[in-house]
């Protein structure tokens, strides 16, 4: 349960800095870029086991850093084009409705239970993302129905593929090497798409973008490693951490909002928090 709620934490976190980010005039693509350096050197330096580069591409888990990676810079850049399509109402809700994706994952390849207590709550929590997330002023336009649609893939397959991985293939020891690589990856791709758009003159580098991407870089490792720590539980199923983990980062985000973002809730917003309340109970 530590884990968890130190994933939770870190996650929401994550949120709270992109908004720092907006604030700041930061370029978000290029802090993400060298957030992945930075969380890629965290890993390595608290990883308890000494695995040389070279040994790297022999690990079990190996070829899922290559498919985490690659991932982890393709939706975000779909992120990106949803809210700027869409709206940022309609990415937020597609991502957060992934979680649909790896609950059903666990209970139909890893043979979770399902109950009637447990579909409850999952449905009550899907209920309770789209009305905290739903601002006033957003109109979910889904006239453009592709991109909210591959976001929604997307962040599901992440977080499906993180649980694929780490129960078959990743030692409970290995969990912040494997995590470290899966950031490297990221990186590396990420690295020369900004390469190429600083070629081709569409974007601007300075220097602040690199500190944000090492203020990013810290939480954005261990919102990862704690997942997975929470995964490797054997007390609490997938299905039951996914969703509590979805619900509590929004919960948590939502209450740093009001209270350092002087941001306002509409009656939608607290009707999701109490329904998200009553979710926690029935899937805990």
């Amino acid at each position: 349960m530590i884990d968890l709620l130190l994933a939770i934490i870190f996650s929401g976190l994550l949120f709270i800095i992109f908004t720092i980010f907006k604030k700041n005039d930061i370029d978000v693509f290029q802090a993400i870029v060298f957030n992945y350096i930075v969380a890629f050197s965290t890993g390595m330096l608290i990883s308890p086991v000494n695995i040389h580069y070279d040994e790297v591409i022999h690990q079990n888990w190996f070829p899922g850093t290559l498919f985490l990676g690659f991932l982890f810079i393709t939706v975000f850049n779909i992120m990106g084009k949803t809210a700027q399509v869409n709206g940022l109402t309609v990415a937020s809700v597609s991502s957060k409705m992934s979680l649909v994706i790896p609950v059903l994952f666990g209970i139909l390849f890893l043979n979770e239970s399902i109950h009637f207590k447990k579909i409850a709550g999952i449905v009550l929590a899907l209920i309770a993302v789209y009305f905290v997330s739903k601002k006033d002023s957003g109109k979910l336009n889904l006239d453009s129905f592709l991109l909210p649609f591959l976001l929604f893939i997307g962040a599901g397959t992440i977080d499906t593929g993180m649980n694929f991985i780490q129960h078959f293939y990743v030692p409970e020891n290995e969990t912040a090497t494997f995590s470290a690589f899966t950031f490297l990856t990221a990186f590396s791709i990420g690295f020369l798409i900004l390469c190429y758009r600083l070629f081709q003159k569409q974007t601007t580098f300075h220097i602040k973008n690199v500190f944000g991407g090492i203020f990013l870089g810290i939480p954005n490792f261990f919102s990862m490693f704690y997942m997975i720590k929470a995964l490797q539980a054997k007390n609490m199923e997938s299905a039951t951490i996914f969703t509590l983990l979805n619900i509590g980062v929004i919960l948590f985000t939502t209450i740093l909002g009001l209270l350092f973002f002087q941001e306002k809730l509409s009656k939608q917003n607290f009707v999701g928090i109490i329904i998200a309340i009553v979710a926690l109970f029935l899937v805990r």
